[in-house]
């Protein structure tokens, strides 16, 4: 007890010190999650000035857990109820709600590095608009583990001048947000990336913040998995991204097909399996630096890489032509 009483009043002395942010966000259906992240959050080294909170209608606890909890807290804590609510109209809600000019974003099913939101908010300079948080894995399930470890960049994967930063771990300033015109509530899957991409294109400076971590966890099931990136990939041709990328996947895997049906199998098969065995490469590397205690667990999860690779491959080939189609209808 008295180490969190500490750590408030230290908030609240460099408070006085900072420009007051607002931390905004979404919620639908988090009773499960929401404990750990509000438990992280009190325990931030430097506390938002308010945490402004859009809930889409949830069914369970949610509201009642964050009511409870801001009742409680030296956090000023605002509820705002608006069923059938997406991500992007939510959390524009949230900002257009939100007292303060210096918005911090994240997700309510995140743990939060207890320096997250000092990191961010010593990164934010006058010349800079936006500031890029990292995120980290975290697991309680085998599965957790698996496609986190596999899935997700480590930190010395990122160019820091190209890097597009979730929204889970974010700092923009109101006039980005206004700059970028809000995030694109048209769009169920992907918002942030093309709320980044509308920020790049308005000409804001970005500056990326590695210590401000937020930690989240990835599908527990492979059905959970494949569906999150077949949305992904939709979101991706709803969005019109990365069609030259989405092209390749679909020549790599049709090139993989047409040589295992070759006439000569002896030869191309095993030059098909080391090609397979590069692109593979980087996601070899990550289990490898993410690998769990043991020989029999490293290898088991180095030998479960081709299927996760497999897995997201063939559910965003999917996923793409119905979004390319919707955009297409859409027009």
């Amino acid at each position: 007890m008295s180490g969190g009483v500490g750590r408030t009043r230290t908030a609240r002395r460099r408070w006085s010190a900072t420009p007051q942010v607002s931390l905004v966000m979404t919620v639908l259906n988090e009773e499960r999650g929401l404990p750990a992240f509000l438990e992280s959050l009190s325990a931030q080294t430097l506390l938002p000035d308010e945490l402004v909170v859009v809930d889409g209608g949830s069914t369970d606890a949610t509201v009642s857990i964050l009511d409870s909890w801001g009742a409680a807290s030296a956090v000023k804590t605002r509820v705002i109820e608006a069923a059938g609510a997406n991500i992007s109209e939510g959390r524009n809600l949230a900002v257009e709600r939100a007292q303060h000019d210096l918005l911090a974003v994240t997700d309510a099913g995140t743990c939060l590095d207890a320096g997250w939101l000092d990191a961010l908010v010593a990164a934010k300079r006058d010349d800079v608009d936006v500031v890029a948080g990292f995120f980290e894995p975290m697991w309680t399930s085998w599965n957790e583990r698996l496609f986190a470890t596999v899935l997700m960049p480590l930190r010395d994967e990122i160019d820091p001048g190209t890097f597009l930063p979730s929204s889970r771990s974010l700092l923009v300033t109101r006039d980005a947000w206004r700059a970028a015109e809000g995030y694109p509530e048209w769009l169920d899957y992907c918002e942030d990336l093309v709320f980044d991409l509308a920020m790049k294109r308005a000409g804001l400076r970005f500056a990326f913040a590695p210590d401000a971590v937020a930690r989240w966890s990835a599908r527990d099931t492979w059905r959970g998995y494949a569906k999150q990136y077949y949305r992904y990939a939709r979101g991706d041709g709803k969005s019109g991204l990365w069609p030259r990328r989405h092209a390749l996947r679909y020549g790599a895997y049709a090139v993989g097909v047409a040589g295992l049906l070759a006439p000569y199998p002896a030869v191309v098969r095993p030059l098909l399996a080391l090609g397979f065995l590069g692109y593979c490469a980087k996601f070899f590397r990550r289990a490898w630096r993410r690998r769990p205690p043991g020989v029999r667990a490293t290898l088991r999860l180095i030998l479960a890489v081709p299927a996760v690779v497999v897995t997201g491959d063939l559910a965003k080939m999917a996923g793409y032509p119905v979004g390319a189609a919707w955009r297409r209808r859409s027009r």
